[in-house]
């Protein structure tokens, strides 16, 4: 499958705008809990997206609001793939 590079852009835009706005908080821990675990910056990051993709596209597909419960589960399960 081909990357979108617009889209990766845009997606670390929005995990590096919640790491600097700390909003949710959950995002920079995970952040900081990946990089623990070995993890580089760019792969902590595309974990992290993989995250706020389910919510987009949750969002957009069924015009629904961002699911924070939902998006704050699924990054506690990373590194594994988020299941919802």
């Amino acid at each position: 499958m081909e990357t979108n590079e617009n889209l990766k852009e845009q997606i670390f835009e929005i995990i590096t705008n919640q790491l600097n706005d700390n909003n949710p908080v959950e995002t920079k821990m995970t952040y900081f809990r990946l990089m623990h675990l070995g993890f580089n910056e760019f792969d902590s990051k595309k974990l992290i997206g993989q995250c706020v993709i389910i919510e987009l596209f949750d969002a957009i597909k069924n015009k629904k609001p961002f699911d924070k419960k939902r998006y704050k589960k699924n990054l506690d399960q990373l590194p594994l793939k988020p299941i919802e």
